[in-house]
């Protein structure tokens, strides 16, 4: 009994599916070139802070100074007008450290100092571990404006005290922290919380301060967050953790996915500080940002190190005067990833989520994001996969049938294409070009398969893209996963594998051994199919057993780590492609009928086409290479 076989254009579709894997996960290592000058970026910088720092210790003095301002004399008090001019006003006034706000998503917390969020605490959602979620905690966000002022100073507003009250409008909250020079002169912050809604109207205002800034300096708005850990895995989530932004009507790009990185951009729509499943975004609503310099760190250095920060990212960005006052209108958004609630606020946000770029993308967001939020709204999330897992078999079982049946044929084939390469042992060019020819008029090409097969790219790369995304899958459970966003670990190990890792995810050993079984069912048959490897040409059939462990164990290292949703998938996608293998081999191709329709087309006249004819011309030209040479020698 003669063994199921794998064709050359499904290997050849593994080989290139791995491929974009391994370059997907590479492509944006930095080059030791890159490391040293991230490095000297990153000393100058420190040492220009250090540099800024020293000048502004004589004049800026802090609210923690003057915690008694009720007491103090005029003579101290010209004192303190002498360090920080005008702004000493906003040192007088007394007031708590902190403002707490709540709504029916959010537990926030302004500081006085500052008068930016200190932490924004997540309601309906926890870390793998059950600790509330929280996007701004225990100085890991600083929000500061740097402008200059009419008696040459240059001050931060993270340095002083702003005044906060809390009002309603309606049903929603207005919290207002202002930073004040008089009752009447102040520079604004003003957040506008609406219930069950993660996005903040936020504006920056000032009044009567025209006087007060020196225009003629650049006022800038500096942004730096660091992503707080959440998942089980911090190499996985740091892998889907990145700065994103949108700017010149609607181009998306991203900063680094691994190594650090530093761009400048012009008009800057929005920029997302992307924490997997988490995002801190800032939305310019009145215009784009003219400019800004955004910066990403990365902070996981050891993989095996228990870190609590993933990336450093960081973004400054002028801000216009205008009349002498600032006016700024922006949105911040703290919440979930999720496509569905970014969709809704209308400005392309859902795009900072990486369905994947082309192609990919487009199949993502037209056809498995709505099927699987169909499907999940009806079903497990888990019964969901398999659903959606046998839709898309069943859609794609087409290109299994046109691959059989080019096996068949060759399958059928076989007796005289050994014939042919008995008859010209001796004449390798002539055995090939009558090869072709036989194959070409019976319409049985090898090749004949390989664009079906190729088809099946797209597709397994979309699915790459979703799953790790899907947030809906976050912390969903199915049989002994616990998270099909995360890995399905069954055993913990007391040592790390290097590329594995410290646990055994059950999963992908399951998926590992579904496509050992299907390559080994179909390859066998395609060796034995094939004659003897022609002179200079790779044997296939060695490389096709080598391709029945090197899948599996692919899969087995590559996917530990990985969504177990994913792993999921190609578990139950393997054992669909068995099913669909014996149906199509067993019930449907016909070998008697495909046979006479072989006879008919080998006895119409076949023309043949350019890529025949290349073919014949290098292969003749190689032969008659190969004679030359001979004759040299003798």
């Amino acid at each position: 009994m003669e063994e199921k076989k794998l064709d050359i254009n499904s290997i050849i579709g593994f080989i290139l599916i791995f491929g974009i894997l391994v370059y997907m996960m590479y492509q944006n290592a930095p080059t030791e070139e890159e490391i040293e000058a991230q490095k000297q970026a990153e000393q100058e910088q420190v040492e220009a802070e250090q540099k800024s720092n020293k000048q502004n210790e004589a004049v800026v003095t802090t609210a923690s100074d003057y915690s008694n301002t009720k007491d103090l004399d005029s003579t101290q008090l010209a004192s303190l007008q002498s360090k920080v001019g005008s702004l000493s006003y906003a040192l007088t006034l007394p007031g708590e450290e902190f403002t707490n706000v709540e709504t029916d998503v959010f537990q926030l917390k302004f500081s006085r100092m500052g008068g930016h969020l200190a932490e924004v605490k997540l309601k309906n959602f926890v870390t793998f571990d059950s600790v509330p979620i929280y996007m701004v905690k225990d100085q890991n966000s600083a929000f500061n404006i740097t402008f200059g002022t009419s008696d040459n100073r240059t001050l931060n507003t993270q340095d002083f005290p702003f005044q906060p009250s809390v009002t309603k409008s309606g049903q929603n909250t207005i919290v207002s922290m202002k930073l004040k020079v008089s009752e009447t002169a102040f520079l604004e912050y003003r957040y506008e919380l609406k219930p069950d809604d993660y996005m903040i109207d936020f504006s920056i205002k000032s009044q009567g301060l025209s006087g007060v800034f020196n225009t003629s300096q650049p006022i800038t708005l500096d942004w730096k967050q660091k992503g707080i850990r959440h998942a089980k895995s911090i190499s996985y989530e740091n892998r889907y953790t990145r700065l994103t932004y949108m700017h010149d009507d609607d181009r998306v790009e991203k900063l680094s996915q691994m190594g650090n990185d530093e761009e400048t951009v012009e008009d800057v729509e929005w920029l997302s500080y992307r924490q997997h499943f988490f995002s801190s975004i800032l939305v310019a609503n009145d215009s784009p940002f003219p400019k800004a310099e955004l910066t990403s760190q990365n902070l996981v250095e050891d993989e095996e190190v228990d870190s609590l920060f993933t990336k450093l990212y960081t973004s400054k960005i002028p801000l216009a005067y205008n009349g002498g006052e600032v006016n700024k209108n922006l949105g911040l958004y703290y919440g979930p990833t999720d496509a569905k609630v970014l969709k809704a606020y209308d400005k392309n946000l859902q795009e900072s989520i990486p369905f994947g770029w082309g192609i990919f993308g487009w199949i993502n967001k037209a056809l498995f994001i709505p099927l699987f939020g169909w499907l999940s709204s009806i079903l497990p999330y888990g019964i969901a996969i398999i659903v959606m897992t046998i839709l898309v078999k069943l859609l794609l079982s087409f290109v299994q049938y046109k691959q059989f049946l080019s096996q068949a044929k060759l399958k059928i084939l076989k007796p005289e294409l050994d014939a042919i390469r008995e008859k010209y042992k001796d004449n390798k060019l002539k055995a090939q070009q009558e090869t072709m020819a036989l194959q070409s008029k019976a319409g049985a090409s090898p090749l004949s398969g390989c664009l079906p097969g190729l088809m099946q790219i797209p597709v397994f790369y979309a699915l790459f893209m979703f799953f790790p995304t899907a947030f809906d899958l976050r912390q969903k459970s199915f049989l002994w996963a616990d998270d099909l966003s995360s890995y399905d670990s069954i055993a913990d190990l007391p040592f790390n594998i290097p590329f594995y890792g410290d646990h055994v995810a059950l999963f992908p050993i399951l998926a590992a051994i579904a496509i050992f079984f299907y390559m080994k069912m179909t390859t066998g048959q395609q060796t034995a199919m094939q004659g003897p490897p022609q002179e200079g040409m790779p044997d296939m059939g060695k490389m096709m057993k080598y391709m029945i462990y090197f899948s599996p164990i692919l899969m087995l290292i590559f996917f530990n780590n990985y969504a177990s949703g994913l792993s999921l998938y190609y578990f139950i996608s393997n054992l669909i492609s068995i099913g669909i293998m014996l149906v199509i081999k067993n019930y449907i191709i016909d070998e008697d009928k495909v046979l006479a329709k072989i006879e008919v087309s080998k006895s119409k006249p076949k023309k043949e086409n350019r890529f025949q004819r290349k073919m014949k011309e290098m292969m003749e030209q190689a032969e008659q290479q190969k004679q030359a040479q001979q004759r040299r020698k003798k």
